[in-house]
């Protein structure tokens, strides 16, 4: 189970961690915590010594609710912080978190290795047309509407029949466009409510129908911090737990704000099914 990031082949059968780092003010957890060049590049260089294998760049909040902005704002956030961040690390893996084709392409031109889509397509009839032309892996992920209306869209026959039958739609599309690396994002938090994210958690595994990797974002959630009654800042020990049970249901990919402790769950899951 391979995907091809800028030649280089990475295996994904051993869990691999992802870093999240969001520039922009408004995200649940980090929302304008790294404010300056320096503060990032400390970030990703703690993440990658930590073990991370990825570094996923976002600068459009989609928490519940989140405002809209521009393209044009989105990419004044996003890319100068590509160029730095590429320039000072010149191997590190990319991934860039939108929805929006123009801002991926933009990304992608300044040497981003794989795109994160929220919307898997249904945002911005061009984000598949920029993944063929670019023939990057694309990261799908399972919501209804978008960050606005997603949790007035909640209502399910069957959650994970219902996410299956997704998935095989939007990988379809794609791959009737000539897209051919893909990792599929349950999307925790999107679309859902708290009981369905614990149900879709406890069936992760069923996911694998897919045949493809899986990538999970658990990372300090409003899953998490609402059903111990704290704060996405104190939910670090309750997305340790829940990242083991993902791992334990079939996660290829952990995408956090903590690498060094994700990384840690990976080596002790693997003592563990040695």
């Amino acid at each position: 189970m391979t995907i091809n990031c800028r030649g280089e082949l990475i295996d994904l059968k051993r869990p691999k961690v992802m870093g999240i780092i969001n520039l922009t003010p408004d995200s649940f957890y980090d929302g304008g915590k790294y404010q300056d060049g320096k503060e990032i590049l400390n970030q990703v260089e703690k993440m990658l010594v930590d073990g991370a294998t990825f570094i996923d760049l976002g600068a459009y909040s989609t928490r519940p609710g989140a405002e809209e902005i521009s393209i044009d704002e989105e990419n004044q956030r996003l890319q100068p912080i590509v160029e730095l961040v590429l320039k000072k690390f010149p191997e590190a893996i990319l991934s860039i978190d939108t929805f929006r084709g123009a801002v991926a392409k933009q990304a992608l031109d300044r040497g981003a290795a794989l795109v994160n889509d929220i919307s898997s397509g249904l945002l911005d009839k061009e984000m598949l047309n920029v993944i063929a032309a670019y023939h990057v892996p694309y990261i799908m992920m399972h919501m209804r509407g978008n960050p606005k209306t997603m949790q007035q869209n909640t209502q399910y026959e069957h959650l994970i029949q219902d996410m299956l039958f997704y998935f095989s739609e939007r990988i379809n599309a794609a791959k009737s466009k000539g897209i051919i690396d893909f990792i599929i994002d349950p999307g925790f938090g999107f679309s859902k409510t708290l009981d369905q994210n614990y149900h879709l958690l406890k069936n992760l595994d069923l996911l694998q129908i897919a045949e493809k990797p899986i990538l999970v974002g658990l990372s300090r959630k409003s899953m998490i911090y609402n059903l111990l009654g704290t704060e996405a800042k104190n939910a670090l020990n309750g997305t340790t737990a829940l990242n083991m049970l993902a791992l334990n249901n079939g996660a290829n990919i952990l995408r956090v704000h903590d690498v060094k402790e994700a990384m840690e769950c990976i080596k002790i899951h693997e003592q563990l099914t040695a």
